[in-house]
């Protein structure tokens, strides 16, 4: 497959691979020599200086695939909608990055038999995470210089029985109607804190309050009150409060009033635990404890773009958050970057 040639005897070869210098001093790290690159003599002392005595001549067979190949076909097999390749491999690697700014999907399964193959790789952030357009969700390489071209195209093939392994889907913009629930704000006693929680939020996603109501602790004006929303034109609804277990939160009740069907109450999400999900028709109806004034980070920011986008969160999609569903409460929150719900 390759032979070995004294670096001082190598002047006039043809570098197989780029070659990487890594300099603490100033912390570079990158390509130095890239492949393809003819030695010249003047190469010879900086190459020393990288620890490289010989280097590789390659005399690859017809089953044969260098890194660099390897790399364009995983990458373009692994790639999906809204995401992009990222140039030329560098050092035999390639980038997938988002094309568009939306959430992140990776079909882990299919990820996971592509890295059971072991002479490639590939790495992701994680799944269900919200990216900007132009950020880095994921790398792919061949480990070795040279491979084995069946190994590729098994893994070519495990990357493309899906549509795609790391794809990014763009959220819609959606109307949104608001119901804040409690005596305490409806009768004037406090002033209201969730709205401007929740129209930020629902701003940053590209989405647009065009509704908000208010109503006591009372199930059928809670009831009515959503069913505004819902002639207003909106197209999700979110109420806040009333949903822990005292005799006063009743908007659960008034929830399934208004003809909410497909309901899921109770996370092992912290903080969420008392969330709600479901749906009148076809529109969503996400229910928001308290913990949604007092967090800057809750259950709610997990699942809303997810049903944004259609997607159907049942018991089973919620009982999978556990894992990772604690937030650590930092002082300074720097989340999606973070391991909460992951």
């Amino acid at each position: 497959m390759h032979k070995t040639i004294p670096i001082d005897e190598a002047v006039g070869m043809v570098l197989p691979h780029d070659i990487t210098e890594i300099n603490k001093v100033d912390g570079f790290k990158g390509r130095a020599f890239r492949k393809g690159h003819i030695i010249q003599a003047e190469d010879i002392p900086r190459l020393k200086n990288l620890g490289k005595e010989n280097i590789y001549v390659l005399e690859l067979s017809p089953g044969d695939i260098h890194e660099n190949e390897a790399a364009d076909l995983l990458a373009a097999a692994l790639a999906g909608p809204g995401t992009s390749i990222s140039g030329e491999p560098v050092e035999g690697k390639l980038n997938i990055v988002a094309a568009t700014t939306g959430l992140l999907k990776v079909d882990t399964d299919a990820l996971y038999q592509f890295n059971l193959l072991g002479e490639v790789m590939c790495a992701t952030l994680h799944n269900n995470t919200m990216v900007e357009k132009g950020l880095q969700v994921g790398a792919t390489r061949l480990i070795p210089l040279v491979g084995k071209r069946t190994m590729v195209n098994k893994a070519c093939k495990i990357a493309s029985s899906t549509d795609g392994v790391i794809s990014v889907r763009k959220l819609p913009s959606l109307k949104a109607g608001l119901v804040i629930t409690g005596n305490e704000v409806f009768h004037g006693r406090i002033k209201d804190a969730f709205e401007p929680v929740l129209r930020e939020k629902l701003t940053a996603l590209g989405s647009e309050v065009i509704e908000v109501r208010f109503a006591p602790d009372d199930i059928p004006t809670i009831a009515d009150q959503i069913k505004g929303c819902l002639d207003s034109g909106a197209e999700i609804i979110i109420t806040s409060g009333g949903m822990s277990v005292d005799p006063d939160d009743v908007t659960r009740q008034g929830i399934k009033k208004a003809g909410a069907t497909d309901i899921v109450y109770g996370t092992p999400v912290l903080p969420g635990a008392m969330f709600l999900v479901g749906k009148i028709g076809k529109i969503p109806v996400l229910g928001l404890p308290a913990c949604g004034m007092f967090h800057r980070t809750t259950v709610f920011d997990l699942i809303l773009p997810r049903v944004m986008l259609g997607e159907k969160i049942d018991r089973e999609e919620l009982a999978r958050m556990d894992h990772g569903g604690l937030c650590r409460q930092c002082k300074i929150c720097k989340y999606p970057i973070c391991d909460f719900g992951r």
